[in-house]
């Protein structure tokens, strides 16, 4: 297969806001051993991006210095040792950095097909959820069947599909949501209770709500959510923190996690072991694809960029008005 001298990409001109993207031209990557060439043609849109464009998330060494963390497109080349995979295969994929670009490579074993029924478009916004809610929800924290579940950020494509998988596995799930509207679309996506944080006090209505309290919660805010989720959880309860977005150096109780035999835990996806990578797209491809090709659980998009319009996208991002996903158009 014939590729072009060159591609576009997303370019960082220096950290700062959402304006110093631009597109340019650069060459296109090599795969190495164990690694396949993808056409990008979808790209999602993730927190971690806007903080690495911030400055506050650098890439590891050995990763693309371009953003984007997952997309969807087609096979293109392979590296040597590479099998399960030929050229010409639609894949989405979770990579290590350059999503934002018409071609990115990603080891081959973090691939996954395209789910039965659904877009490339779709597809391309599945993977860095997905990763982060089963290891951590599931591998991490171990919902069970019957457990209670709380998700902060309820709209967020982590929430969403955090409500989803939990309900698909038989927990009762709680979220938090900040309007009416996200409330009620928390609801019909599956949630058995959604809570509106700007109006109410979520711990007081968890406890009013949940009278043993909550077993596993899934929380990016960290601040003071981190005491009060701490409240809400029930004896043997599990935390798995995932993110600070409103910051990591807090004053807490940590009595509680004594007191009633808490388990606190966490993880970065980027920072994880490739090969854990791997083992989590293996499960994925056989508890949660699945699910998609069922109707069990569905992707939510709620708008797609061009790769120009990547300052938009990342605006929007920041502005948390969105209700799922957020992804940029970059091949055909």
């Amino acid at each position: 297969m014939t590729l072009p001298a060159s591609m576009k990409h997303v370019a960082v001109t220096r950290p700062g806001p959402p304006d110093v993207m631009h597109v340019a031209e650069g060459p296109i990557p090599k795969p190495r051993d164990g690694e396949v060439l993808i056409e990008v043609a979808y790209a999602g849109v993730n927190r971690p991006d806007c903080l690495q464009r911030a400055g506050a998330y650098p890439p590891p060494p050995d990763a693309s210095p371009v953003l984007g963390l997952e997309v969807a497109g087609r096979i293109v080349a392979r590296g040597a040792g590479v099998t399960g995979w030929n050229i010409g295969d639609d894949v989405c994929a979770l990579v290590p950095g350059g999503g934002y670009a018409q071609y990115c490579t990603t080891p081959a074993d973090w691939c996954l097909p395209i789910p039965r029924g659904m877009s490339l478009e779709q597809s391309a916004g599945l993977p860095e959820n997905y990763f982060t809610v089963w290891y951590n929800v599931f591998e991490r924290a171990h919902l069970a069947r019957g457990d209670t579940f709380l998700v902060h950020g309820g709209t967020s494509g982590i929430g969403l599909a955090a409500i989803q998988l939990a309900k698909a596995f038989g927990a009762t799930v709680f979220t938090t949501a900040g309007s009416a509207e996200k409330v009620a679309f928390c609801r019909s996506i599956g949630a058995d209770h959604a809570i509106d944080y700007k109006k109410q006090d979520f711990a007081e209505e968890v406890k009013r709500l949940a009278k043993g309290g909550i077993d596993v919660i899934l929380d990016m805010v960290g601040g003071d959510y981190i005491e009060r989720n701490l409240k809400c959880l029930a004896p043997e309860g599990r935390l798995a923190q995932i993110a600070f977005l409103q910051g990591s150096r807090v004053e807490c109780d940590w009595r509680f996690i004594m007191l009633k035999r808490l388990t606190v835990t966490g993880s970065t996806l980027r920072a994880s072991p490739p090969q854990r990578k791997a083992m989590l797209a293996r499960a994925l491809r056989e508890n949660v694809w699945p699910l998609f090709e069922q109707g069990k659980v569905r992707q939510v998009i709620h708008a797609t960029f061009d790769l120009a319009q990547a300052p938009q996208a990342h605006a929007l991002m920041e502005s948390s008005k969105h209700i799922g996903k957020i992804m940029l158009r970059v091949g055909g």
